[in-house]
């Protein structure tokens, strides 16, 4: 007997509501119908919108201890529920049940940081006497909320990216409109639920699931939306920018982020770390390892050892505890993998391990001897792919990786100081880890890139700055306290 499908609603001002159309959502890894969810309409993104304006007000007028405690009970509520959470991530996304349960306690991190930083929207004293004329005005600066926040999530953290946009947004006292990955909608849905547990006034959050061919663009076009958060590719962070018009944006979008392996470096360690940050997710993270640069007085060593430990990787289902990686998100993406190993070898690239594709599943592959000027050296590849040269030197090393359009970030290993001090100067990139792969993060830091990787920083603290703008207030006295 077929297992019935589950018809989700989506959420519009605190409002569960039903759509004329449905979006069909498959587990990747079965090709299994596991539910649908509304398309929403260009009509739903406008009542989402004048909902979220009510919203924004009611959001505003929250005190900062009511925002906190909020937060805080919506992260008690997914830390409790963290079973449902783990078996929604596992179901429509690629990750196994290991990182699932990874990051559902980064999402629950996320938003105890988020009521934390709450309390630390703080301002800035203004000596305006330092300037002639002004010595009977005092002044400062505080920060208040930007409005209504656009958040629009991808599908490889379907979960926590939500609370990265979402936490920030509430402890800065905005209302936030989520617009979830057609492919991955379930975990967003999940997630407002833990809000409306916790007690948030409606109107302030709204899920709206549906085709970003229809809805993102009347949703960042719109003159009342006044921050577009946006996690994704390069081609549509850049359409944004031009459709969302004068208004603040952040923007993540992607890398195919290098690390180097110097001479010194504890290879062991190096190892496990960059198979580590290479396959994880089976490949589709922003900072996974995607070029590898290694001495030459050691490439060889490192070559084969890698191989090896790449080729212990077990593929299969994502339930599965001993799995190290899953499918990837849709087969039409582990086709265009597929097709850009094969073009790689036409033009001389060779296959050290894995390369082959069944269905959504892509082995593990190591790729060497990649032209600089193949599609899977200059793109990002966003699957378990990884590419591993020989350099002769630091400079070599930090060269190649600069050629790069993206700057999200970069990996080092070396025991030397000085070696690590001038790659960090040198290598550009929003982010420089020592004797680490590129594949770094925790919750509270600054995350994100120049050139082609984004605009912005993401990290709770950082984006509630975004999230509110600066007001100067002055004061002008009847006389000049100095005198």
């Amino acid at each position: 007997m077929a297992k019935p499908i589950v018809q989700e609603r989506m959420l519009i001002g605190g409002e569960w509501i039903h759509g004329k159309k449905g979006i069909e959502v498959y587990d990747p890894g079965t090709g299994e119908l596991i539910a649908t969810v509304p398309s929403a309409t260009e009509e739903d993104v406008e009542f989402a919108i004048q909902k979220a304006k009510s919203g924004a007000q009611k959001s505003a007028s929250l005190p900062v201890h009511e925002r906190m405690a909020i937060l805080h009970k919506a992260a008690s509520y997914i830390e409790e529920n963290q079973d449902v959470y783990v078996k929604t991530i596992v179901l429509e996304s690629s990750k196994t049940i290991r990182e699932a349960r990874k990051e559902v306690i980064r999402c629950i991190e996320t938003l105890r940081l988020s009521a934390e930083e709450a309390r630390r929207i703080e301002g800035d004293t203004i000596p305006f006497s330092q300037m002639p004329g002004h010595e009977n005005r005092v002044g400062y600066v505080y920060r208040f909320p930007i409005g209504i926040v656009a958040a629009i999530t991808p599908f490889n953290d379907p979960l926590n990216l939500v609370a990265h946009k979402v936490g920030p947004a509430i402890a800065a006292g905005n209302a936030v409109i989520v617009k979830p990955a057609s492919l991955t909608p379930l975990s967003a849905l999940r997630f407002a639920e833990a809000f409306l547990y916790a007690g948030l006034p409606k109107d302030i959050l709204s899920v709206i699931t549906g085709h970003g061919s229809i809805i993102c663009e009347p949703l960042v076009e719109h003159d009342d939306v006044r921050f577009v958060s946006f996690t994704g590719g390069y081609e549509t962070g850049k359409e944004i920018t031009k459709k969302a018009g004068v208004k603040k944006t952040g923007m993540e979008l992607g890398s195919n982020s290098p690390t180097i392996i110097l001479k010194d470096a504890n290879v062991k360690e190096a190892i496990h770390s960059t198979v580590s940050g290479a396959f994880g997710v089976a490949g589709q993270n922003c900072i996974g390892v995607q070029r590898i640069y290694v001495e030459k007085s050691i490439y060889q060593t490192f070559l084969t050892t890698f191989v090896e430990e790449t080729k212990k990787l077990k593929v299969g289902h994502k339930n599965d505890e001993k799995t190290d990686i899953g499918p990837m998100i849709s087969e039409k993406e582990a086709k265009r993998v597929e097709k850009w190993i094969i073009e790689a070898k036409k033009q001389g690239a060779i296959v050290q391990c894995g390369g082959r594709r069944i269905g959504t599943f892509v082995e593990p592959t190591v790729l060497t001897n990649v032209p600089e000027q193949a599609t899977i050296a200059t793109q990002e590849v966003f699957g378990p792919v990884v590419l591993i040269q020989s350099i002769n030197s630091l400079e070599e090393g930090i060269e190649y990786s600069n050629k790069s359009g993206y700057g999200l970030q970069a990996g080092i290993f070396t025991e030397k100081l000085d070696t690590a001090f001038q790659a960090i100067h040198e290598l550009h990139f929003g982010g420089v880890m020592i004797n680490d792969s590129s594949d770094v993060r925790i919750d509270a830091m600054p995350f994100g890139g120049i050139k082609g990787s984004g605009l912005g920083r993401e990290g709770v603290k950082y984006q509630i700055e975004a999230m509110t703008e600066q007001k100067v207030v002055a004061f002008k006295l009847q006389r000049s306290p100095f005198l």
